[in-house]
């Protein structure tokens, strides 16, 4: 029994513009199924795509926070002419630097057009295949935790852990990472960002809630209703998630 991470949801004003930038940030494609915004790999609607991990942009009437998301994504690049050039084209896209207090990095920190932050990382050989997303990075007090939490709720393996840092992959080693970052700051208002996990073929939706509720997962009330097909559950630090149903 395990769920896995199948896309990374984002909130909007604008969920139409949002998606279609991140779609030419990652030169994806951005779909409409439905009220929502999903980008994913060019060619044609997958979902739940077998390798990469989506984009699923929600409508909202709020404005993001001026807090910073405790979840963001870090972008791959192949070489530092890379990295500049898609720094440039990011910011020709809409893309605004930021300054989250990182100081003299080898990255950039940008935010989206609705300020939701990310990195464009300098070239790195660990995330030489996992395409255009190296890896979702979450904001943690405690990564260690944090890593034997989405460890057993997932189908995803512990790469690497360490009293500041911990990072998990698909058990198939494809895609981006899960990473967890050590900061001195806790989580104070609900997140813009956040995953959505889909139960593995063959594997009842609601006995997955139950086994990550017994794990740790807390039950959250965003406001959804009692009819909707995904349940809103947080981890032990308070990031949310949704387990998604299967079609």
């Amino acid at each position: 029994m395990a769920v896995r991470p199948v896309q990374v949801n984002i909130k909007a004003l604008d969920a139409p513009a949002v998606g279609r930038f991140w779609a030419e940030a990652l030169g994806w494609s951005a779909y409409r199924p439905g009220v929502t915004t999903y980008v994913g790999p060019a060619g044609g609607l997958v979902w739940p795509d077998p390798v990469a991990l989506g984009i699923d942009v929600v409508p909202v009437p709020e404005h993001k926070t001026p807090t910073k998301n405790r979840v963001h994504l870090d972008l791959a690049t192949t070489s530092a002419t890379h990295q500049a050039e898609l720094v440039a084209r990011l910011q020709a896209l809409g893309a605004t630097p930021v300054d989250v207090g990182q100081g003299d990095v080898p990255w950039t920190v940008l935010a989206d057009p609705e300020g939701n932050e990310f990195c464009v990382l300098e070239p790195r050989e660990i995330y030489r295949d996992t395409g255009p997303i190296a890896a979702v990075v979450v904001d943690c007090t405690d990564p260690r935790a944090m890593a034997r939490f989405w460890a057993e709720a997932t189908d995803w393996a512990v790469h690497a852990v360490t009293d500041d840092h911990a990072s998990l992959r698909s058990a198939g080693a494809v895609g981006p990472y899960l990473e967890f970052l050590r900061t001195p700051d806790v989580k104070t208002v609900p997140d813009r960002v956040h995953l959505d996990l889909l139960p593995c073929a063959g594997d009842d939706k609601e006995a997955e809630v139950a086994r990550l509720r017994a794990l740790g997962a807390a039950d959250l009330d965003v406001g959804q209703g009692g009819d909707v097909p995904w349940t809103c559950l947080a981890d032990p630090e308070g990031h949310e998630f949704c387990v998604l149903a299967r079609s």
